[in-house]
C-alpha cells in the first residue's frame, strides 16, 4: 500500500486534481472502510454514523503532523515507516482474528467499536500517502487537511451505507458478513507484511 513511498512533497496540483486523488485513495477497499462497511451491516446507518469522528481522529492525529513536518521527521529516522507498515499489518491481522472468533462467544452487541476504527485508522497506511504526498503544499497545507476531512467523513458514509443496504434483515446471517471481512482483512495483513518484508 505505502510501504515504498517516498518522503517527498505533494505534487503541484489544483484543488480539483487533489479532490480526486484524495477520493480515489480514501474510497479503495482497506481495513478502514472494512470496518465501515461491516459497521453498517450490523449497526444500520444511523448507529454507525457515531464511529466517523473516531476515523477522523484517527486519521487526523496521523496526517496532521506527517503533513506539516513529516518529510524531515522520517529523512532523519528511516525505519519510522517500516515501522508503522508492519504495526498496521499485525494490527490488521489482530482484527481478523478477533473477528473471525466472534461469531463463537455468542455475544450479542456490535463487533466494531470506535476504539476498533480509531486504532485502525491511526495504523492505516494510506495515511502515509496523504501526509507525505498528497496534502503538503506551501501556503495551502490548511485548506488540503480540510478538504481531507470533509472527504473522510463522506467516504465513510459511503461504504456504511452500503453495509447498511447489505446488511438489512441479514440478522442469522451476520456472522457470515464478519467471517467474510475476516478474511478480506486477513488478506490485507498478509500483504502489509510481505511488502515490508520485501516480498510482495
Amino acid at each position: 500500500m505505502a510501504s515504498g513511498i517516498g518522503t517527498t512533497s505533494g505534487p503541484m496540483m489544483g484543488p480539483f486534481e487533489l479532490s480526486l486523488a484524495i477520493l480515489a485513495l480514501l474510497v479503495t477497499p482497506g481495513p478502514t472502510n472494512t470496518l465501515m462497511f461491516l459497521a453498517g451491516a450490523e449497526r444500520g446507518l444511523a448507529r454507525a454514523l457515531r464511529l466517523i469522528p473516531a476515523e477522523l481522529a484517527g486519521y487526523l492525529l496521523t496526517v496532521v503532523p506527517l503533513t506539516l513536518a513529516g518529510a524531515p521527521l522520517l529523512e532523519g529516522h528511516p525505519g519510522a515507516r517500516a515501522a508503522l507498515a508492519l504495526a498496521a499489518g499485525l494490527w490488521v491481522a489482530v482484527l481478523a482474528l478477533r473477528l473471525w472468533r466472534l461469531p463463537r462467544t455468542g455475544r450479542d452487541g456490535p463487533a466494531i467499536t470506535a476504539a476498533a476504527v480509531f486504532t485502525t485508522t491511526l495504523l492505516n497506511p494510506k495515511a502515509l500517502i496523504f501526509g507525505l504526498v498528497l496534502l503538503p503544499h506551501p501556503g495551502n497545507a490548511a485548506l488540503n487537511i480540510a478538504n481531507f476531512a470533509a472527504q473522510v467523513a463522506a467516504v465513510a458514509l459511503l461504504w456504511q451505507a452500503g453495509g447498511a443496504a447489505l446488511g438489512r434483515g441479514t440478522g442469522p446471517r451476520m456472522p457470515v458478513l464478519r467471517r467474510a471481512a475476516s478474511l478480506w482483512l486477513g488478506g490485507l495483513s498478509v500483504m502489509l507484511v510481505l511488502r515490508r518484508a520485501g516480498l510482495a
